[in-house]
């Protein structure tokens, strides 16, 4: 049925294109604030191909319907799209051509690409004009064509403001104003159109429910050097929400109303090319200033309180991870355990706790095979049943009010075979080696990338995802400037900032590993040669030790390894009852 539906609506937007004179029309998978994950109403990608991974770009001709993925959904996406008539191109590969690529290679001279400038950004936008001029196409703006098409669309959603307080921010939102205003202001220019919504919620210590997994508001804000206005249905915005902005000088606007703003007055005003809607550049014509947005790294680089509140909501997430893994073993012994159950039973541990406020994104509980499916996520139709043996691989995270959690556990159910206990000692030893880096002020997540490869490349592996991202305080997940890859991140990593350490291994059909701890980035020390910074790991649950080969861990590592879940065992222990205490005591004997 579902198949059916999908051919349905490719033909019913074929009809809208051949009315609008378009020949071919580029799906990207986002909002008009280039958000990760996206309101339902913006699900347009979704809606149209039936593939609900967070990235993917659908592109519909006359007679054809392809979705572009990266490499963590080619398997989800192979099962997804059989049967639609939607072709999967594998985005990063050699063979697979890019989205500008195959437009030029299999449309006419003349022929015009529709897109909606409202939900791509500048950078993806612009990127398509010099290759389409090149060949001959036309690249049309479009209004959002899916207000028509898509019956009983959702509504952009009404989640009420919260204030975040100082005590748990760590500075005030007029402060962040200020600081923000004087970057501009030695910057030459003379404001800011802030889009992105975490950015948003930094800026003015909101937060709300607007977006799943993210505690943000859809909304924007237009910062210059003699006023703050944040547009937003002023719906969401309580007595107390509204007389908090105005004393932090933020004053409001419906959220349409940006438009108009951003046509009137003289001022230069600053957008971040790869995040900001190609509409808000094209709005501000010759006015727009493009450049990276300075908020982001004020974000970055966490306070003390940010810093305190990350250490509580890990505590936390400790405790439930804990509570979980003392059921989950002679749970599966009995039988009749699912994935779905284990994504069920730990929120239930983790709502115990007042401050949780909800998952930072879907749980990933997958056994066996399917943890080779890199963002597998179980549902009622696809839910293995556990058994004593073999991996379940939990990457999984919770919103507190003091902080984002992120961790990845890889759990031995029972017996392992000879493969799987060295691919796990392979991926732990790089997660260790990365961890007690040491490197020097000036340093990039990209230089220290290899650290967690290294062991897997020794054995002709590899895995092809980040191997750290940025986390949000009490914010989105993933969060940057600064990354952990081997592609070229060049922000600098500096204290204050956390990042996760997760490097993995997944072999189709067989198993899949992962290991993550979010760090924090600290000083190290002072030397002759300047200042050095390390990694200091925040999250606080064991690492399964019953998989290690120790012979390929080696020495150092398993002093690392030892020294840690000794260093989790003393944290945790006063918050855990006797059995749990005796039971955490046991999981935690060094090796």
């Amino acid at each position: 049925m579902k198949k059916d539906i999908i051919c349905k609506r490719v033909e019913l937007f074929r009809s809208y294109m051949r009315e609008n004179g378009l020949d071919a029309f580029i799906v990207v998978s986002s909002d008009p604030h280039s958000s990760e994950y996206v309101a339902d109403r913006w699900k347009c990608r979704e809606w149209l191909s039936g593939f609900d991974g967070s990235a993917g770009t659908v592109v519909i001709t006359a007679g054809k319907a392809l979705l572009w993925t990266d490499s963590r959904y080619w398997l989800a996406a192979e099962k997804s799209l059989a049967g639609t008539g939607f072709e999967l191109m594998k985005d990063g590969v050699p063979e697979t051509p890019t989205i500008t690529d195959w437009l030029c290679a299999n449309l006419e001279k003349g022929d015009t690409v529709g897109v909606d400038a409202t939900v791509g950004s500048v950078v993806e936008i612009n990127a398509l004009r010099e290759p389409f001029a090149d060949c001959g196409l036309k690249l049309e703006y479009v209004n959002d064509p899916f207000d028509d098409l898509w019956q009983e669309r959702p509504a952009v959603p009404l989640s009420v403001a919260q204030i975040m307080p100082e005590e748990v921010s760590g500075e005030s939102a007029v402060s962040k104003i200020a600081r923000l205003r004087e970057f501009l202001k030695n910057d030459g220019v003379d404001g800011m159109v802030v889009t992105m919504l975490d950015e948003v919620a930094w800026l003015t210590n909101l937060r709300g429910a607007d977006v799943e997994y993210n505690p943000v508001l859809v909304s924007y804000m237009l910062v210059t050097d003699d006023s703050a206005v944040l547009y937003i249905d002023e719906r969401k915005l309580t007595a107390e929400v509204k007389e908090y902005l105005f004393s932090q000088g933020v004053t409001t606007a419906p959220y349409g109303d940006i438009w108009q703003a951003l046509k009137e007055g003289d001022k230069q005003i600053l957008i971040q090319p790869n995040k900001c809607n190609a509409a808000v550049g094209v709005t501000l014509a010759g006015r727009a200033v493009f450049r990276d947005s300075p908020i982001a790294l004020m974000k970055a680089v966490k306070n003390s309180a940010e810093i305190a509140g990350f250490k509580k909501a890990m505590l936390s997430e400790g405790v439930a991870m804990v509570k979980l893994l003392r059921w989950l073993k002679p749970a599966v012994e009995k039988g009749g355990v699912t994935e779905l159950d284990v994504d069920r039973v730990l929120t239930e541990y983790r709502s115990a706790d007042a401050d949780f406020r909800g998952l930072s994104f879907s749980t990933i509980a997958a056994y066996g095979a399917n943890a080779a499916i890199v963002h597998y996520e179980p549902t009622p139709v696809e839910n293995a049943t556990l058994a004593p043996r073999g991996f379940l691989l939990l990457d999984c995270g919770g919103q507190y009010i003091g902080g984002t959690t992120d961790i990845t556990r890889t759990i031995p159910l029972g017996e392992l075979t000879d493969e799987e206990r060295e691919d796990y000692t392979r991926v732990l030893k790089g997660h260790i080696s990365l961890a007690m880096a040491k490197f020097p002020k000036g340093t990039c997540g990209t230089q220290l990338d290899v650290l967690a490869r290294q062991w897997l490349w020794q054995a002709g592996e590899n895995y092809l995802h980040g191997t750290g991202h940025g986390v949000g305080h009490y914010l989105n997940v993933h969060e940057g400037p600064h990354q952990i890859r081997m592609n070229n991140v060049p922000t600098h990593l500096q204290p204050g900032m956390t990042v996760t350490n997760e490097p993995g291994l997944y072999k189709a059909g067989r198993h899949g590993i992962r290991i993550e701890n979010t760090m924090l980035v600290k000083h190290y020390c002072e030397s002759e040669f300047g200042e050095f910074y390390e990694l200091e790991p925040l999250t606080l649950c064991p690492i399964d030790t019953t998989p290690v080969i120790p012979e390929i861990l080696g020495a150092d590592a398993m002093a690392y390894l030892n020294a840690y879940n000794a260093m989790v065992c003393k944290t945790m222990s006063p918050y855990m009852n006797d059995d749990e205490r005796n039971y955490l005591e046991e999981i935690t004997k060094p090796l």
